[in-house]
């Protein structure tokens, strides 16, 4: 865990240097493409705030997933030894593969979203949006769940959270519309840019893909890949159009709340906590509701209206149309 922390914090020079660049190389640049998101100052200054306060609750999101890797590795029949390369690399590939388990359950269990979807609220696509980080995350004991089995095999518990820092930090320089397609063999193989470019998109074509940290191959193997093909429209499906840190990480987790409390069942509190984003209670839920018998002219449907318009009178939620995409 130390060792983490500390890779973190020789890190952040580079951040700002190579933050720096980008940024005025989209200053410099005559003829802006009209399909880059590029860069806006008070965009930037909301990303660097949220990471400058996330900084003061980061040890304790580690303090809550600690005890878990600490008890399983405790529990494993033996300890690998931390001199042997295999384990290195072992532990970075299952750290890695972790990763891809974390970050899918973020996008697809809204207690977990209402943490992460401050990292996507950023409608710009550069440098600074790597580090618009959330401050605490809601049920960050559930994803570390998926280092158990790391634990287990016996990687050290500090090698696995060294492991993370390492697939976090080499996610860093992905955000950016600076650099773009890489050589196809690297594009199939590695995360890259255009890959993560796909990721932060609110395209319908977009949600829910390429959540690989290091490898984009298990977004391959486990079917949420998507290649890039039509201009990224970064954000949420519904933009939340605030630059108050404050807001940007607590907006879903508010939204969350409400519906748990508007809730007409336990199994209506359950989903909102623990589905996706989009989830709704049943309407059946509610109970029998008695409504006239229709009369043959209300049989008929009115002029304009009916599934032809592609609007059920249902308010849209943020990425409620996520449900529509496959996963």
């Amino acid at each position: 865990m130390h060792e983490s922390l500390r890779l973190g914090l020789y890190a952040i020079p580079a951040f700002l240097l190579l933050m720096a660049v980008e940024f005025l190389s989209y200053r410099r640049e005559k003829e802006p493409k009209a399909d880059r998101a590029g860069v806006s100052a008070r965009d930037t200054a909301t990303s660097l705030s949220i990471y400058a306060i996330g900084q003061l609750s980061n040890p304790l999101n580690h303090f809550i997933q600690l005890p878990v890797v600490v008890i399983a590795a405790a529990c494993a029949p033996h300890t690998l030894s931390s001199s042997d390369w295999r384990v290195w690399a072992a532990a970075l590939v299952l750290a890695d593969l972790a990763y891809y388990a974390q970050h899918r359950m973020g996008h697809r269990i809204r207690l977990l979203w209402a943490g992460h979807s401050v990292h996507h609220s950023s409608r710009h696509f550069n440098l600074s949006t790597a580090v618009r980080l959330p401050w605490l995350i809601p049920g960050s004991f559930l994803t570390a769940v998926a280092d158990i089995p790391l634990a287990l095999i016996g990687i050290p518990a500090w090698m696995i959270f060294l492991a993370h820092s390492i697939v976090l930090l080499f996610q860093y320089p992905l955000h950016t519309e600076r650099i773009d397609r890489l050589p196809r063999p690297i594009e199939f193989v590695f995360n890259t840019p255009s890959h993560h470019r796909v990721h932060h998109g609110a395209n319908n074509l977009y949600l829910d893909k390429n959540y690989g940290g290091i490898l984009i191959v298990w977004d391959r193997l486990f079917g949420s890949y998507a290649e890039e093909t039509e201009p990224v429209r970064y954000g949420l499906t519904t933009n939340i159009d605030t630059h108050n840190p404050v807001k940007a990480n607590y907006h879903e987790f508010t939204g969350m709340l409400r519906d748990i409390r508007h809730a007409r069942t336990w199994r209506g509190r359950a989903g909102y906590l623990f589905g996706p984003p989009g989830w709704h209670e049943p309407v059946a839920a509610a109970g029998p509701r008695r409504t006239p018998a229709p009369t043959a002219e209300a049989a008929l449907p009115a002029p304009g209206s009916g599934p032809a318009d592609g609007y059920d009178g249902a308010a849209p939620t943020d990425r409620e149309n996520k449900e529509a995409a496959p996963v």
